[in-house]
């Protein structure tokens, strides 16, 4: 049950993601989380180091989309500068936002990657569709929300079976 949550690959940031290693695979459009995946929840704007990363990404030929459980306001508040499609009130991990972020960047799931810092919201719900999956570390958890801090304690008993299965790296902290 609990491997459904297993991330197709791990990195500390999105700055460690191998945008070569993706463009080689097929890929071409990144579905991110905003929360703690690009930017602290208290953090209403991307940072420069953030904003030049995603200039990059969008250089280097991937289109992007934000896809957030959190209100329309906080995401537009990000993504709008940017110049970033967005979907708030995304209802991860089930699948309707995620189609409709694939349709957004007019991509097929082995086109796209999902990229969260959450194992029952953007893990699950991108590999229920079928899509590549990156974990990130979560930036700063002592911002997170009730119901974030609810998924937390689920995914620390998920990582305990994991790891007592060999499925999880012993020294990876979450």
């Amino acid at each position: 049950m609990f491997q459904r949550l297993l991330p197709d690959q791990i990195v500390s940031t999105v700055f460690d993601i191998d945008l070569q290693a993706l463009k080689k695979r097929g890929v071409s459009g990144i579905i991110t989380d905003l929360d703690n995946t690009l930017v602290s929840a208290k953090t209403p704007l991307a940072t420069p180091e953030l904003a030049a990363w995603l200039e990059k990404v969008k250089l280097e030929g991937f289109r992007v989309v934000v896809l957030s459980n959190n209100n329309e306001s906080r995401v537009s508040t990000f993504s709008k500068p940017l110049g970033i499609p967005f979907i708030p009130a995304a209802r991860k991990p089930f699948g309707a936002a995620f189609r409709r972020a694939l349709s957004l960047l007019k991509l097929s799931a082995d086109q796209a990657v999902v990229v969260g810092d959450q194992m029952l919201t953007d893990i699950l719900g991108g590999r229920r569709m079928g899509l590549h999956t990156i974990l990130v570390t979560p930036i700063a958890v002592s911002e997170e929300g009730f119901g974030t801090q609810i998924n937390r304690k689920i995914e620390k008993i998920a990582l305990s079976r994991l790891r007592k299965r060999g499925l999880w790296p012993e020294k990876e902290e979450r």
